[in-house]
């Protein structure tokens, strides 16, 4: 009976995500046009926080608790936090052209080796996002260079070394959550 009851629940959960899944769609793919963010995934031109000139790698304010992957827009930098909001490490990425919104979010799909949208060959792919179908994730090119973005292409490929990409994959497992900050 027990077995019984935890099957339902756990299908009943899996269509309760799959349904607010498909009305987050749908609500993203019926924004009026002048609410939506440009298409290229450029953030609207905003100033820049200051940084500290003693603590430029600081860990932001109001990041989330707990072990988690902190991803700053404005400073192109990824944490990886500990419980005690330990920062375990901190790296600098390359930006894809699509960002995802400020948020909470947590590791859904993981992959070893794959081509990114941009045709080059990665590994160590973490995705947490997906905004308007683009996949948004981290990724470290298996040839070590930067991507060379094409503001017209909906990339979602966030590059990172491939030594912060093997730590990422290490740290970064199904469910972890990421905490996106401006």
């Amino acid at each position: 009976m027990a077995g019984t009851s935890s099957m339902i629940v756990a299908g009943l959960t899996a269509a309760a995500l799959a349904t607010v899944g498909y009305l987050g769609h749908r609500a993203a793919e019926t924004v009026p046009p002048d609410l939506r963010r440009q298409a290229s995934g450029s953030p609207a031109p905003a100033p820049k926080a200051p940084r500290s000139s003693e603590r430029p790698a600081a860990l932001p304010p109001r990041s989330g608790l707990g072990q988690r992957v902190v991803y700053s827009l404005r400073r192109d930098r990824v944490w990886l936090v500990d419980k005690g909001d330990k920062v375990r490490r901190t790296f600098g990425v390359s930006p894809s052209t699509v960002d995802p919104a400020p948020g909470t979010y947590r590791v859904t799909s993981r992959s070893g080796k794959v081509t990114g949208s941009d045709g080059v060959p990665v590994e160590h792919v973490v995705r947490f996002a997906s905004v308007d179908g683009t996949a948004i994730g981290f990724s470290a090119a298996v040839d070590g260079s930067a991507p060379v973005l094409d503001p017209q292409e909906r990339t979602g490929g966030i590059r990172e070394t491939r030594a912060d990409g093997t730590a990422m994959w290490k740290f970064a497992t199904i469910g972890r959550t990421v905490v996106v900050v401006p």
